[in-house]
């Protein structure tokens, strides 16, 4: 226990040791010099640029490192390694949930980017300009193609196959809207059909599939933090446990009875919320 608060002691030291100095402490410290601010080290601190050191920090760091963490400083608390060892086993679920959020976000984004694209080729097909130019201006700057980009832009300034490209595009997460504009363009190529037209009833139908999305979300919304809130008791009986002296964590870490609990009660925690984010996501999918 005396070497594991000592090591805690010193890490914490060694991290306000290095917030307070800052990364760019040395350069501040030229500055001084130069510009005649007197004695190095002298004067109070600094206290918006600790401000700023600390977001910049909790910027770099993920989410997931925050649960060995928060696993140090139970097991200072409970005398423990067991919190260790559960918070380094959380990071890679915590990683995995991230990315799958990341991943969601840019779904949901080149899905916004293709309907914008959508918008913008019927406008510019409108203006008077051939397919092929319209589309180059349109998806310049658009991320609704992604990595299949280069090759949509050069199949329509050369005369290539546009129709493969944009298929082969539609086939990255969030760009499935892309098919619909392969459709158009192969219609409109083939039997000289309006391209604008065809774009416009594409887009609206993208719209609506997006905004009801949105409202499924939204509506799941009440479920998911009913999820969240369960999962959050047991923290909230063990702050209890402590508030009333009953040393929750001592029996949970240095008992059998309490290791037993709390192997148990791990387990369904994670099954409760997995079978609850299951029914969540399956909803939703349907």
């Amino acid at each position: 226990m005396g070497e594991m608060s000592l090591g805690a002691a010193v890490a914490c030291l060694g991290a306000a040791v290095w917030l307070l100095g800052g990364w760019n402490s040395g350069a501040r410290r030229a500055e001084l010099l130069l510009a005649g601010g007197g004695s190095v080290g002298a004067g109070p601190p600094d206290w918006w640029q600790m401000v700023r050191e600390l977001r910049r920090l909790r910027g770099r760091l993920r989410a997931e490192w925050w649960a060995p963490v928060i696993g140090l400083v139970l097991a200072v608390l409970g005398s423990s390694v067991l919190p260790v060892v559960a918070g380094a086993a959380g990071v890679p679920v915590l990683r995995r949930v991230r990315l799958a959020r990341e991943a969601r976000r840019a779904r949901e984004r080149r899905g916004d980017a293709v309907i914008a694209l959508c918008g913008a080729l019927a406008g510019e097909v409108r203006a008077g300009r051939q397919p092929g130019e319209a589309l180059l201006r349109a998806a310049w700057d658009s991320g609704a193609l992604g990595e299949a980009q280069a090759a949509v832009l050069a199949a329509a300034r050369f005369g290539g196959d546009v129709t493969g490209a944009l298929s082969s595009a539609a086939r990255q997460p969030g760009a499935e809207g892309l098919s619909g504009l392969a459709a158009c363009w192969r219609v409109a190529v083939d039997q000289g059909a309006g391209l604008a037209a065809g774009l416009d009833r594409l887009e609206g139908a993208l719209r609506a599939e997006r905004d009801q999305r949105a409202d499924l979300r939204a509506q799941l919304s009440g479920a998911r933090s009913t999820v969240v809130m369960l999962a959050g008791l047991p923290a909230l009986g063990l702050l209890l446990g402590a508030a009333m002296g009953a040393e929750p964590l001592r029996v949970l870490l240095h008992t059998g009875a309490g290791i037993g609990c709390l192997a148990v009660g791990g387990v369904l925690e994670g099954l409760g919320m997995w079978w609850a984010l299951r029914i969540v996501r399956g909803a939703e999918a349907t």
